[in-house]
């Protein structure tokens, strides 16, 4: 009887390929650690106060706070109101990067973060009689957004603690230098940038990826995509060669790869030479298209292989726990087309913008995070259900010939131990979907520091791949027929694995150990 190749595959070359995985998945954690520096790097600015002498406030103008052509500048505000100045021909300019720098199209994104400097003054306190918000402008005195200012004091003189404020992001950087003109027009008739208190300084916060690790996660694409490729065709051209269709778990593990391969492809590399700022949108869509798929995966692999008399092998039969996924993913891409989705045309958009849309965005990640933790204590319960099963299975096996116990022992270790690395896999793909949708809004929460080691990102990507790669492998049609002599009339000994339909070529052992045939 012909079967997978994780079946009939000796067990010494079954530990050779382990190996050799296991001493890949080393060098992906290996290549982040030692060769890649940190996924991104933060620039802290500091505003020029520049002063515009032009009556009429020309909006093409711009104002350089550095270099030859750099613009009329004051230490404070105390200088302007010595000079009489007024606060609508203050420019804060900022230049980036800072002098003898150049931007990179490596750099891939740029996230902009705003914070003010505020001193509490009793007789100018924010908000105190008219509105917290404050306006931005920029070129063509276009507002920019609405930001209200969330701060906190102590006492006369000192600086407020204001929460960080979102500015502007932009899906490439395309460009070797960028330079920012910010005005905060007063107009106390509609009550614009009033009681907003006593500002002294503008400070920006730029965020990019390090050029280093983008080369690194181009070389990894670069390598994997013709990896998981080729196993792929080759996979699918033994499931063809097979005498029956497919089955459902067949179907499920190509189309598992199809994906696996979907976001591999380092389609990134032409962002290098195109100002594409669709790209950061695009990723998040084939991301998350990667997560229904391995999500769906597993609950589809592990219901397979339960017992429990319900007729599988049916797409139909797994609707309850694949619709929540198909769903969940969905509302992630909703989410992320309310941001990044109107930041293609606006890039001073920002859905944390506003008291509602921080609430909403908030709420959003922590109701993901719980439940991607209920997701995989469901997978836990599932796989605990087919360990429970297998138990059951082994009292049938005193009753065997020695040959054929041992052969079905083996099977059962290789089969609970594929589980085993499938509930570790399911454990870091759920930490690492959590540390990234908190590291993605940790700047909008107020705090400073946040760095994801580059080891993390690499490995769970070299995860993946070596975790598909893995599955095509040993689930693949073998040519190897185990137990011809045996099998003959010998059909009371067999063991079933999992709940499948019967064809020609028959269901295949490690199939037949954990659930049983369906009804013809």
């Amino acid at each position: 009887m012909a079967g997978a190749i994780i079946e009939n595959m000796s067990t010494k070359k079954l530990v050779i390929v382990g190996v050799i995985l296991l001493l890949f998945q080393a060098f992906s954690f290996m290549v982040g650690g030692l060769i890649a520096p940190s996924p991104t790097t933060a620039v802290h600015y500091l505003a020029t106060k520049c002063v515009d002498t032009d009556k009429h406030h020309q909006s093409s103008r711009w104002f350089m706070p550095w270099g030859p052509n750099q613009c009329h500048k004051i230490q404070d505000f105390d200088e302007a109101m010595s000079k009489k100045i007024e606060a609508n021909n203050i420019v804060f300019a900022v230049h980036i990067p800072l002098p003898n720098k150049e931007m990179s199209p490596w750099f891939q994104f740029m996230l902009v973060i705003l914070q003010f400097d505020i001193a509490f003054k009793m007789y100018n306190q924010i908000g105190k009689g008219n509105s917290d918000q404050i306006e931005f402008y920029v070129r063509n005195k276009i507002p920019c957004s609405w930001c209200p200012i969330r701060c906190t004091y102590e006492n006369e003189g000192r600086y407020y603690e204001c929460d960080l404020l979102p500015f502007m992001e932009l899906g490439n950087v395309a460009h070797k230098y960028y330079l920012l003109n910010i005005r905060l027009p007063v107009n106390e008739r509609n009550k614009i940038n009033v009681g907003i208190g006593e500002i002294k300084d503008i400070r920006l916060v730029g965020i990019h990826q390090n050029g280093g690790f983008t080369k690194v996660w181009f070389a990894m694409k670069t390598f994997l995509t013709p990896s998981i490729l080729i196993i792929l065709v080759w996979y699918w051209r033994r499931i063809t060669l097979m005498t029956r269709p497919p089955v459902l778990l067949e179907k499920v593990i190509f189309a598992l790869g199809l994906c696996m391969t979907f976001i591999n492809i380092p389609v990134e590399w032409f962002s290098v030479g195109f100002n594409w700022t669709w790209m950061l949108l695009f990723g998040d869509i084939r991301q998350g298209i990667f997560y229904a798929m391995l999500l769906s995966f597993w609950i589809i692999f592990c219901g397979e292989h339960l017992m429990d008399q319900m007729e599988r092998n049916r797409f139909s039969i797994y609707w309850k726990q694949v619709g929540p996924i198909v769903f969940g993913s969905f509302c992630l891409f909703i989410f992320d087309m309310c941001e990044r989705g109107v930041q293609l045309k606006n890039p001073f958009y920002s859905i944390w913008a506003s008291d509602v849309g921080t609430e909403l965005a908030m709420a959003f990640i922590i109701v993901a995070g719980i439940c991607a933790c209920l997701y995989f204590l469901f997978l836990c319960f599932m796989v605990f259900q087919v360990f429970r099963n297998i138990s059951g299975k082994r009292s049938s096996l005193p009753a065997m010939s020695k040959a054929r116990r041992l052969h079905y022992e083996g099977l059962i270790f290789r089969f609970k131990f594929l589980m085993l690395v499938t509930l570790t896999c399911a454990a870091m793909t759920v930490i690492f979907f959590i540390i990234s949708q908190v590291n993605e809004g940790h700047w909008h929460w107020g705090d400073y520091t946040v760095q994801v080691n580059s080891a993390f990102f690499t490995g769970i990507y070299g995860m993946w791949n070596l975790y598909v790669f893995a599955i095509m492998f040993l689930y693949a049609p073998s040519h190897k027929r185990y137990g011809d002599e045996q099998s003959r009339g010998a059909s009371g000994e067999d063991i079933q694995l999992t709940t499948t339909i019967t064809h020609v070529d028959g269901p295949t052992e490690i199939y037949k150990m954990t659930g049983k045939k369906a009804q013809e």
